[in-house]
């Protein structure tokens, strides 16, 4: 059988996969994909205004299903006729734990640091853990706080964009100052001459 006549079995020729592997890691770094944003957060483009005013309609939507749900649980707390002290504990302990939750929910969103998978020691990694362990409770029972901090963030951009971006930036950077010393390289050899 002649090259024409041989059927396609998806198969590619020796070395053809090389070659694409090749091209396809000069490319550079990948952006990390959001939630619910893909990776439109990069350009801003492919409908990420559309979706930042979904976001931000369904954050505060369930926002207000979750302080619906809290008046109808102390409704029946104040039914049972605990006392006034444990309406008192039960709004000040949903209060302080939502405003909790919300200012480290928008710290988290908003900070650019760039470190989320970056060069940190291990004392540092182990300490982010416990402090987000020992928020996990107030952030569950303060979660209308959470949602009112995804809605207020994503009225200035994606949440964790400013964070993604700093990462994004900082592997852009790195790869193009491995691609110009790499040996071998034409495109780095031409960026010199051009220099002198």
């Amino acid at each position: 059988m002649s090259d024409e006549q041989q059927p396609d079995t998806g198969a590619e020729a020796p070395g053809e996969k090389g070659v694409q592997a090749a091209a396809g890691a000069d490319a550079g770094p990948e952006p990390d994909s959001i939630w619910f944003f893909g990776t439109t957060w990069v350009h801003h483009d492919g409908g990420y205004a559309l979706r930042r005013v979904g976001f931000s309609l369904g954050t505060l939507l369930a926002a207000a299903v979750g302080t619906f749900l809290l008046v109808f649980a102390y409704q029946g707390v104040a039914i049972s006729d605990a006392g006034g002290l444990v309406n008192l504990m039960v709004i000040v302990a949903l209060a302080i734990c939502s405003a909790l939750a919300f200012g480290r929910t928008m710290e988290e969103l908003g900070s650019g640091d760039g470190r989320r998978g970056g060069r940190r020691d291990r004392a540092e990694r182990g300490d982010e853990a416990a402090s987000e362990k020992s928020m996990r409770s107030i952030k569950l029972i303060g979660f209308v706080g959470v949602l009112l901090a995804y809605f207020c963030r994503s009225l200035v951009e994606a949440p964790r964009e400013k964070r993604y971006r700093a990462e994004y930036e900082a592997a852009k950077i790195r790869h193009e100052r491995l691609r110009a010393t790499r040996t071998g390289n034409p495109a780095a050899r031409a960026k010199k001459r051009k220099r002198r």
